[in-house]
């Protein structure tokens, strides 16, 4: 199975829950779910991670929400682009990405209760 197979969308709905929390190392007060740590050693993108722990620490416009929706989305030149919606489609942060080596054309993972989670999970 490649890392794109690991990440794809019928494995990913997979997790519907977690046996496991794990605390963010540079934000201790962000915790990750089984599924968020999946696509976290799947796709090589513990970095991901950090940006969505970091952001709840030093962005007001993420902090401020409650519920979140992050979305990475990659392009065959290996840009991309992650962004946060507050849950209603209304983007609160943007990120362009001048280099990503994720190998999928995207993931999407929530933030509530500063826990990062798959949807499937919530």
């Amino acid at each position: 199975m490649t890392q794109a197979d690991r990440l794809s969308n019928s494995v990913l709905t997979q997790f519907t829950g977690t046996g496991n929390w794990y605390r963010h190392a540079l934000n201790r007060a962000v915790l990750f779910t089984d599924g968020a740590k999946h696509v976290a050693d799947a796709g090589g993108a513990y970095w991901l991670l950090d940006e969505i722990a970091l952001a709840q620490r030093y962005e007001q416009a993420v902090a401020a929400q409650p519920f979140q929706c992050w979305k990475l989305a990659v392009n065959p030149d290996h840009t991309g682009n992650l962004v946060c919606e507050d849950g209603n489609g209304n983007a609160v942060y943007r990120k362009a990405l001048d280099y990503t080596d994720f190998p999928a054309a995207g993931v999407t993972l929530w933030v509530t209760d500063n826990t990062i989670l798959l949807p499937s999970e919530y």
